[in-house]
C-alpha cells in the first residue's frame, strides 16, 4: 500500500457536515467538547463556505447550508474524559437526549442530538 502524505492536524477520514448556522455549530462544539477552530473561510459576511474544528485531535469539516448545498447531518462517535459531564454540557447547550449515560461493554456512553440535527455518541473508555 502506498504511503500518502496527509497534512498535519488531519486524518485519512473526516466527517464533512453541511449545517444551518455554522457559527453556532462552532460555539456548540467549543462549549461541549472543548473544540478549537482550525480554519474558517466565509462565502459572505454571514455564510461559512468552509470551516474546521478540532476535538482532541479529530477534525470535523463543515459549511453552512445554502440553496445549492442542502443540510447534511451525521452520526459522530466521540471519546471524552467524562461521558456524564459532556452529556450534561450538551443538554445545557440545546441538545436533546437520545440515550442517557449508561455503562456499556466498551465504556460509559450516552447519545444526544445537537441543535443542528447531528447525533453524537459520547463515550469515555
Amino acid at each position: 500500500m502506498a504511503t500518502i502524505n496527509i497534512p498535519e492536524n488531519y486524518q485519512a477520514v473526516m466527517p464533512y457536515l453541511v449545517v444551518k448556522n455554522g457559527a453556532k455549530f462552532i460555539e456548540f462544539t467549543q462549549k461541549v467538547f472543548g473544540a478549537t477552530e482550525q480554519f474558517k473561510t466565509m462565502r459572505d459576511e454571514h455564510i461559512i463556505m468552509h470551516a474546521e474544528v478540532n476535538i482532541n485531535g479529530g477534525t470535523i469539516m463543515f459549511a453552512d447550508c445554502t440553496d445549492s448545498y442542502a443540510q447534511q447531518n451525521a452520526g459522530i462517535f466521540v471519546y471524552v474524559e467524562s461521558c456524564d459531564d459532556t452529556y450534561q454540557k450538551a443538554l445545557d447547550n440545546g441538545a436533546e437526549s437520545i440515550m442517557p449515560p449508561a455503562d456499556q461493554s466498551y465504556g460509559r456512553s450516552a447519545g444526544v442530538k445537537d441543535p443542528f440535527g447531528n447525533t453524537w455518541w459520547i463515550t469515555n473508555p
